[in-house]
């Protein structure tokens, strides 16, 4: 596999690799449109064994990208998931293959509104069309035909991650051995539509937005894309996440009696807000949003969720955390009640936690040790040796 650079958000040149499908493989939208030529950039970590069978796909959240486990190269952080990703840990790089691709309509080298037109030779802004969680799936799914892969050993990802992975487990279930949704539900709901048409409102609200156009005026709307950032992010944590690390401390010794930011929290949330800026595009941030509105998998199946399981041989790992108020418990029961309707493999488990929803993201040892249960137990089912899984 070659690997290519790619320009992102904010113009750096992007390592990793990409998959270009031309004019020929138009990528069929659910909005009725042909998709032409679109790129796909992805990572993989670990090595793919003989007969290709130690394949994992994970899937990323929202702001998330395809840097699961390396320094990202915008911000310089370590990657999003590299609690869980390298030697000898859950995602253990010496047994799996894992792939990460940014996903479709996003803004890390995949195609979205950033990229040119090539019918303008503009940039897309708003006349990109408009993009579900089914397309994302269908984009990746042409990345795991590309690297010669049958059937992926697992598909695993959080919060809009797991809509990715049920989506997978339902459109091509022949293609999962084992999927693991985690903090996620099988429909948006309406406090989260909710929270998602603030944090647009505030994007479109911004005078640097310009209708969508801000590539073509050499503008950015930071404002309005922080502000949806600062919304979007106390939704992640918990109030004992938030009263644990802030309380009521002030930033400085005392009240300024004014509209600078007098405690910890306001400075963390402006913080949080001006550094997301840095690496993401605003109109990915729309359309990325509204693909988890629109995501509803008892839809398209009479209304009925165990439908969409129905004669599954996919093995289920559902995990929610007890104090995610984002994607709650409840949700993913709904999910399980669905698979055992039709009898399909599942295990469940509710983590207690504090954290909130970024738990999945952080050191939790009962999530952690839960995951590698059953990957492990699947792994022997599927012959899948340890160490190099060679």
């Amino acid at each position: 596999m070659s690997v290519s650079p790619s320009n992102g958000a904010a113009g750096v040149v992007l390592p990793g690799h990409r998959l270009e499908l031309g004019e020929e493989a138009p990528l069929h939208l659910d909005c009725g449109v042909d998709l032409a030529p679109v790129t796909i950039a992805y990572q993989t970590y670990g090595r793919l064994n003989a007969d290709k069978s130690n394949a994992i796909l994970i899937c990323h959240a929202l702001t998330g990208d395809q840097y699961v486990a390396e320094r990202h190269p915008i911000t310089g952080k370590p990657g999003w998931w590299e609690e869980m990703v390298g030697p000898g840990r859950v995602l253990d790089t010496d047994r799996y293959f894992l792939i990460c691709a940014n996903v479709l309509g996003g803004c890390m080298g995949t195609t979205g509104p950033a990229d040119l037109n090539p019918a303008t030779g503009k940039a897309w802004c708003l006349s990109f069309p408009v993009i579900t969680i089914g397309d994302m799936v269908r984009a990746q799914l042409r990345l795991v035909d590309h690297l010669g892969i049958d059937q992926l050993f697992c598909v695993i990802g959080g919060s809009m991650g797991g809509m990715q992975v049920l989506d997978w487990a339902v459109r091509y279930p022949h293609r999962v051995f084992t999927a693991v949704p985690i903090a996620t539900a099988a429909r948006h709901s309406a406090q989260n539509i909710a929270f998602a048409e603030v944090g647009r409102q505030a994007i479109i609200a911004d005078p640097g937005w310009c209708g969508g156009d801000y590539p073509l005026h050499d503008t950015k709307p930071h404002r309005g894309l922080a502000v949806a950032r600062m919304a979007a992010h106390i939704t992640y944590l918990s109030e004992a996440a938030l009263h644990r690390k802030f309380g009521r401390n002030l930033q400085g010794r005392e009240l300024t009696y004014g509209f600078d930011a007098d405690f910890q929290v306001e400075s963390y949330l402006r913080h949080q807000g001006s550094t997301f800026v840095e690496r993401f595009d605003a109109n990915s941030y729309l359309y990325i949003t509204r693909a988890m509105d629109y995501f509803d998998l008892a839809a398209d199946h009479g209304g009925v969720l165990a439908n969409a399981f129905r004669g599954s041989k996919v093995r289920f790992c559902v995990i929610s955390f007890s104090s995610d108020w984002l994607f709650p418990t409840p949700e993913s029961r709904a999910v399980v009640h669905a698979l055992n309707a039709v009898a399909a493999n599942v295990s469940f488990v509710e983590v207690a936690s504090d954290k909130g929803h970024d738990a999945f993201l952080l050191d939790e040892p009962e999530f952690h040790a839960t995951l590698s249960g059953f990957l492990d137990g699947a792994a022997e089912h599927r012959g899948l040796p340890r160490g190099d899984g060679r």
